[in-house]
Order: C-alpha cells, then sequence, then structure tokens
C-alpha cells in the first residue's frame, strides 16, 4: 500500500530574478507543460493535477507509457507535456482539455503527451518527503524507464540551460535547495524565468469588475499589426493599483469611441484574432469598450502561444507609455523567436 494518497499540494515556486552562484542548490529545466503528480500502486495509476483534480481522461497514452515503465508502488511529481516539431508545443497540451473522448484518443494519437519526472515522493511502501532534495534526486535517478529531467549542482550550466533550452520550449530554470524536504504547498523552490517586452496599441478596454462603468479601468487590451496591416487582439494588461484605475479611466475617456475600429464591423476579416469571444474555457463573450487605436505602451510578457496570429499566454505587465511610438510601427516582428534546440537530446525516451 502506498504510504501516501492523493490529492497532494506539489511544491511550489517564487520568482528570482538571476541564477545565483550557490552551492547548496540543485539546478532542473523548468518544462512547459502541466504540473502533474503521479501515484502508482499496482495496477491503481493516478495522474493529478496542481489543483489536486484528477487528469487520467485526457492523457490515456501516458497512463499506458507509465503503467509499463513504473516500479509497482512510487509516487513522483514532473510535468505533462507535448513535443511537435522538435519543441514543446503548449496549444497542444490545453487542446487534450476537452469534453469528448473521441477527440481526447484522435489527439493522444496525433500529438503524444508524455511525462518528464523531476522530483520522488515515495518509493515502494516508503515516503521519501522528508529526506533532502540531494537524496531524493538519487533515489529518483533509480527509477528507470521514464523521462528524467536533467540536473546539475553547477550555476555556470544552469545559466547555460537558460538560454540553450529556450530554444526547445522550455520556460526557464527553477533551483531547489539542496538540504530542503519535499514541501507540499510551500514555495521552497526558486524559478528563473525568460521575460521580455513588446510594444503594443492600446485598441480597447474592460471596466473594472467592482465598479461602475467609466469610472475605473479593470484592463485594457492590446494589439499588434501583422505583415497586412491588420491588427490583431494579443492580450490584456491589468493588475493596478485602485486610485491607478481611476486615473485611467480619466486618461482613456476621451478615446472611447462608437465609430469604425479594427475590431468591429466591417473593418474584421479572416482569421484576425478578436478579443472578448467564446472559447473552449469560457461559454459568454465578454464586454469591452472600443478605444481609438493611437496609444502605445509598452509590456512585459514571458510567452505567446497560439501559433499564428499568435497572443500572449499570461496577462501581460505594464511597463510604461510609449508616446514616442506611432501605432502602426507596432507589428509581429519586435515578438523574439529563440535559436531553436534539439528537443530529443532532453526527452531521449519519449515516444516516436
Amino acid at each position: 500500500m502506498l504510504p501516501l494518497s492523493p490529492p497532494i499540494q506539489p511544491m511550489l515556486a517564487r520568482a528570482a530574478k538571476t541564477i545565483p552562484d550557490a552551492a547548496d542548490m540543485l539546478f532542473e529545466p523548468k518544462w512547459d507543460g502541466f504540473r502533474c503528480l503521479v501515484f502508482r500502486d499496482g495496477d491503481d495509476l493516478t495522474l493529478q493535477s496542481r489543483a489536486g483534480k484528477p487528469l487520467n481522461r485526457y492523457f490515456p497514452e501516458v497512463l499506458a507509457e507509465l503503467a509499463a515503465a513504473l516500479p509497482e508502488q512510487a509516487v513522483l511529481d514532473g510535468e505533462l507535456v507535448v513535443a511537435r516539431g522538435g519543441r514543446l508545443d503548449f496549444d497542444a497540451l490545453t487542446e487534450r482539455i476537452h469534453p469528448a473522448k473521441s477527440r481526447i484518443t484522435l489527439l493522444a494519437g496525433q500529438s503524444p503527451a508524455t511525462f518528464v519526472a523531476f522530483d520522488l515522493l515515495a518509493l515502494g511502501a516508503e515516503s521519501v518527503v522528508d529526506e533532502p532534495t540531494s537524496a531524493r534526486r538519487e533515489r529518483l535517478e533509480q527509477v528507470t524507464g521514464v523521462n528524467l529531467t536533467p540536473a546539475t549542482r553547477d550555476a555556470a550550466t544552469a545559466r547555460e540551460w537558460f538560454t540553450l533550452f529556450e530554444g526547445a520550449g522550455l520556460d526557464g530554470v527553477i533551483g531547489k535547495p539542496l538540504a530542503a524536504p519535499y514541501q507540499p504547498g510551500k514555495r521552497i523552490m526558486a524559478k528563473y524565468k525568460h521575460a521580455r517586452t513588446a510594444d503594443c496599441v492600446v485598441a480597447g478596454l474592460r471596466w473594472h469588475a467592482d465598479s461602475t462603468p467609466g469610472e475605473a479601468v479593470g484592463s485594457f487590451l492590446l494589439g499588434l499589426y501583422d505583415g497586412n496591416g491588420i491588427l490583431h487582439h494579443v492580450g490584456v494588461v491589468g493588475s493596478f493599483q485602485a486610485a491607478r484605475r481611476r486615473e485611467l479611466a480619466t486618461e482613456l475617456a476621451e478615446l472611447i469611441t462608437e465609430g469604425a475600429h479594427p475590431w468591429l464591423g466591417d473593418a474584421v476579416v479572416d482569421g484576425q484574432r478578436l478579443p472578448g469571444g467564446i472559447t473552449r474555457w469560457r461559454s459568454t463573450e465578454q464586454p469591452w469598450v472600443p478605444l481609438r487605436p493611437e496609444r502605445v505602451v509598452e509590456v512585459g510578457y514571458e510567452h505567446t502561444e497560439g501559433g499564428h496570429p499568435a497572443r500572449f499566454r499570461h496577462t501581460a505587465q505594464f511597463v510604461r507609455w510609449r508616446p514616442d511610438r506611432e501605432p502602426a510601427s507596432c507589428g509581429y516582428a519586435q515578438l523574439e523567436e529563440p535559436a531553436r534546440y534539439d528537443l530529443d537530446a532532453l526527452l531521449p525516451r519519449r515516444p516516436k
């Protein structure tokens, strides 16, 4: 019988700016996928999400992979990832969260996911959560047949990984204190993530949910022009303090328009990415207020997703207004594309 049962909160990470020269840290690549804890107890195998929910129905091929690879009793922490075209594909991973079994089965064959292990919580009938990171890593390396994330104690190597592995779609670097036990729900690790900036057109806003419309801005909507001069919605900026939300409502009021707008009416073209639409994550349209696309803002972002045209995966961060930039100059070309890296070098056992 396993000494641990789901659900268990995974150990978490806090954001950090630079990889330190530290002799007491274990560094690993930060995988860009779904966090997943795996519980194997004989024929019983459970994939658990970060939020504690079961993932079994969405990843049948991973269940088969782990059933063939893992010992009879084990609990592992890791990441579910999908690799396509030589790099990680987060969009393909999110497509798997679908209500139709037939759709899941189809995607499992077309773009199979795999599990990458980076920590061990139990082996056999023994819990190892109280053992230090260094000991858990040694025990994890004894579990053969699974994809095991690389690890190093050398900060210089970790910095090289930070740049090199980005071309395979990885997310940065994780640092784990070598002496720390596994602490569910605690931000014990450090994460060093890629961050970039882009100059975007402000083409709309949403009022703050807890205020009267026109009183405080909740977020404003960002756009970038493609090579054909089409303005696509790429994300939002929010997280303003209350006083600043009211100031923005006043500043942007003069740009509110009921006239022609690139995201409304006859201006819309096929394939244009627009704000507020219905998606598989949202069953109703989100209201928004059109602004004349005359102001430019510099924002910080980590990832893009959605192919061409792309969008920011997460809410962007306000950096500064750019009165020196013309809106028409804000194009997709400024989004950085890292040099490609062979993902097979990191996932040698990845299913073909």
